[in-house]
């Protein structure tokens, strides 16, 4: 992470909430802005400069859908976490539709939302190392994280974004025993068995991309993870 204090912004018109939110992001180390409604926090985000903005949905003056509407006209870049009392799907299909990062309904754990915003936040240092150098070399494979894709012998397969976030972390552990439960907190900010059964899916589609190279092999340690054998 950064070292210096990542600066969130932070929108939600519960005043008690937002100061509890406040109190216990700055006790782990962020710098937090907290604004009443959406036109503030909208100046704020236009006077300063932020690495996360964590956004109520159902707010006075602006709403948190149409800030974020805003906040992504002027960065397309910035990640966005939508905090909100609304559980429909239609809101959160609108929230992910306006490019939001994730989406946690109230009331929710502050643990829960300290791991989401860990994991989007891992991303921003992740993306400025790799823009100097995008090509890794995974045994006879050149992997572009940035592109999302894999090249062998002259021929590129496009992967998804959660495939090339896997496979970027199991690189970056290779060789070593990745825990199940910590890759599962560090990519998803949450560990649960439909996750658990998501990700076994998705590493047993990065094998058979992987195949052409028989010196590279995920290797299956029960109960506790796995294993990237690269050469």
């Amino acid at each position: 992470m950064h070292k210096e204090r990542l600066k969130i912004l932070l929108a939600e018109d519960d005043l008690n909430l937002g100061v509890l939110l406040v109190d216990y992001l700055e006790t782990e180390g962020f710098d937090v802005k907290l604004c009443k409604d959406g036109e503030l926090a909208l100046k704020a985000f236009q006077g300063n400069s932020f690495d996360l903005c964590l956004l109520d949905v159902m707010m006075p003056k602006m709403d948190g859908f149409a800030l974020a509407k805003e906040i992504r006209s002027a960065d397309k870049e910035i990640p966005i976490l939508f905090i909100t009392a609304k559980s429909l799907k239609e809101d959160k299909l609108k929230g992910y539709d306006l490019g939001a990062e994730d989406y946690i309904t109230k009331p929710f754990d502050e643990e829960e939302l300290l791991w989401k915003i860990k994991v989007v936040i891992r991303r921003i240092p992740e993306s400025k190392k790799e823009s100097s150098d995008e090509i890794i070399a995974i045994g006879k494979y050149a992997f572009d994280f940035n592109n999302q894709s894999l090249t062998i012998n002259g021929t590129t397969k496009r992967i998804t974004e959660k495939e090339s976030d896997i496979l970027n972390y199991l690189f970056k552990c290779k060789n070593k025993v990745v825990k199940r439960e910590e890759m599962l907190k560090d990519l998803w900010g949450e560990n649960d068995y439909f996750l658990g059964r998501s990700l076994d899916v998705f590493i047993t589609k990065i094998r058979k991309y992987l195949k052409e190279d028989q010196s590279l092999s995920i290797e299956n340690v029960f109960g506790v993870g796995f294993i990237f054998n690269v050469p």
